[in-house]
């Protein structure tokens, strides 16, 4: 494609654009991090996926180990407040926990809000083993969850 001052464009069809997805809780440190990386994982073709929180702190190593286990790794994600996405186009906002949902601020345009109350399997900054049974039944259950949503976006 060409454009008015004769260089060359890239392919801009909308059709072709991938949709953003921001995936938000409140510590953006766990189930919201897990989704990034399963969605990123599932549909990363078809959607740019970004996660946030309304009180973001870390990136908890339970949800990264969890995540390695199935071959995905989210060690470099970063833990961001909601504003930072409110300029960014974003397409689907999914709030996965009941506070983020109350807390979430309106997004410009016609952003689709979808809401899943998914269990929080945070219980502290410890790297205890016994933890790690909760952190994959949250995974799993987002998992479950994504399919669901990219069979109907």
């Amino acid at each position: 494609m060409i454009d008015f001052c004769g260089g060359t464009q890239a392919n801009s069809n909308v059709m072709n654009e991938k949709k953003k997805v921001l995936i938000v809780c409140t510590g953006n440190s766990c189930r919201s991090q897990m989704g990034e990386g399963l969605l990123r994982n599932m549909a990363g073709d078809r959607f740019n996926v970004f996660s946030a929180g309304s009180h973001p702190s870390r990136v908890h190593p339970l949800s990264i180990k969890i995540m390695d286990e199935i071959g995905i790794d989210i060690s470099s994600h970063t833990s961001d407040p909601i504003d930072m996405y409110l300029d960014h186009g974003i397409n689907y906002v999914i709030t996965v926990c009941d506070h983020a949902n109350k807390v979430c601020p309106t997004f410009p345009g016609d952003a689709k809000h979808i809401h899943w109350s998914v269990s929080d399997p945070f219980r502290g900054w410890g790297d205890d083993e016994r933890l790690l049974k909760n952190y994959r039944e949250t995974r799993d259950d987002l998992k479950q969850r994504l399919k669901g949503f990219i069979e109907k976006y």
